[in-house]
């Protein structure tokens, strides 16, 4: 690829080593020159103006704030410790934090698409994950007993029963299957059959089964199409709430569609020259059906399908 996804490419070292020295992460966590990403509610702190970009604070902001969730460690850029906090629990952070005009949280996923440095989006993908995965996941699944965070955390430990819990991350397999000069896409229920956009199709990988037995098994549930060779093009993280977006292209063996209504809403055959059309066209003049933007793995699928790069 000649690309980096979009909540790719982070240039953060996650510093494995030093996270497991506690006297490091806590002398890392005061330290004046260190730098905390804050979400609140889940969403991230953004700066405007002629560009958008992450807006870091400083130990002092964070600080004052007395919050009592520890922050998570990123890793280390340049020397730098950077770390994402979740300050939920103040009331309006514009108020708490003394925000300029420019300033102010904004929902992640927007932000991935409006981020100036797709650096930042690779960070932004990492800190989401993480501080949704311990907001979500503060009691032990073995004894219910509340855990503790460790390894500046990227971990979290049961002090009952000793159990440890990483953070997950879960694979989904996405895919776009061709059949001569056209290829399958679907819509699912939902927000895709009001805006009348039709994507690559996906699903979670199953345990036992590896991305090839799981694109088949997708494609053969939501449209009843048996697939052949399967080929990867390229992965996405994408942190709502944490998954790995698996890319892959494949070649139909069949080309009757019987879909899983309740799944899909519709699936279809589109010919090659009708895609080209609708990758041609700006999303908001559109005429016949839309298709993902760049900010989806789905998007650049299709395109290097209805572009010949992919057999």
């Amino acid at each position: 690829m000649s690309f980096t996804h979009v909540f790719a490419g982070n240039p953060l070292d996650r510093a494995d080593a030093k996270r497991r020295d506690p006297d490091w992460l806590a002398a890392a966590a005061c330290d004046p020159s260190s730098r905390y990403l804050p979400f609140w509610q889940l969403n991230v702190l953004l700066e405007s103006g002629d560009s958008l970009r992450l807006r870091w604070l400083s130990y002092t902001d964070v600080e004052r704030l007395d919050i009592s969730l520890p922050p998570v460690l990123l890793g280390i850029r340049d020397g730098v410790a950077h770390f994402a906090i979740d300050i939920s629990e103040i009331g309006d952070p514009s108020v708490e934090l003394n925000l300029p005009e420019a300033v102010s949280f904004e929902e992640s996923r927007g932000a991935g698409m409006g981020l100036a440095d797709g650096a930042e989006t690779g960070i932004l993908a990492q800190a989401r994950a993480q501080i949704g995965w311990h907001k979500s996941h503060r009691f032990c699944s073995t004894c219910g007993t509340q855990t503790v965070q460790e390894k500046g955390g990227h971990l979290r430990t049961c002090p009952q029963c000793n159990a440890q819990h990483f953070p997950r991350t879960d694979p989904v397999a996405i895919m776009v299957i061709e059949d001569g000069d056209r290829c399958l896409l679907g819509q699912s229920h939902g927000p895709l059959v009001k805006i009348g956009m039709f994507s690559a199709l996906a699903g979670f990988i199953d345990q036992g089964e590896s991305i090839e037995e799981a694109v088949r098994r997708e494609i053969r549930e939501e449209a009843g199409v048996r697939v052949g060779e399967v080929r990867y093009h390229s992965s996405q993280p994408w942190p709502f709430p944490s998954s790995l977006m698996i890319g892959c292209h494949g070649k139909a063996l069949s080309s009757e569609i019987t879909i899983d209504a309740q799944e899909m809403h519709a699936v279809r055959w589109f010919a090659r020259n009708e895609v080209r059309a609708a990758l041609g066209r700006a999303q908001e003049t559109q005429e016949t059906f839309r298709l993902p933007g760049p900010i989806a793995i789905a998007h650049h699928l299709i395109k290097s399908w209805a572009e010949g790069e992919v057999w």
